[in-house]
């Protein structure tokens, strides 16, 4: 059975970088619609950004210019590069995937595998 396992969060200061992994297993997950959701304390998972099976990515406004997804096909891993880091980034981050095409990349309900989360910490 496939898993999908998040690693890399922490706490870091304002402005400060993290990388997020998300490593599969029992299945190849490289050629899915590839995604990062986040959840702040008290509210709802939101849409990051998505890898498409085709390479194009999305990014929700919040993170344009700050975060990059990218992928090894090799180690059947997802990333998340995130930079410039602000308070309001702290979340849990999940990472998800689902079969091709990635219509509505940003509804958490379109997912079918998920990872059990890390937290990243963001102080001012």
């Amino acid at each position: 059975q496939g898993q999908l396992v998040e690693s890399g969060g922490g706490s870091v200061q304002a402005g400060g970088s993290l990388r997020l992994s998300c490593a599969g297993s029992g299945y190849n997950y490289m050629s899915y619609c590839l995604a990062w959701f986040r959840q702040p304390p008290g509210k709802e998972r939101e849409a990051v950004t998505v890898l498409g099976s085709d390479g194009r990515t999305s990014y929700a406004d919040s993170v344009k210019g700050r975060f990059t997804i990218s992928k090894d096909n090799a180690k059947n891993t997802l990333y998340l590069q995130m930079n410039s880091l602000k308070p309001e980034d702290t979340a849990m981050y999940y990472c998800a995937a689902d079969p091709p095409p990635c219509s509505s990349w940003y509804d958490v309900r379109v997912y079918l595998y998920w990872g059990q989360g890390t937290q990243v910490t963001v102080s001012s």
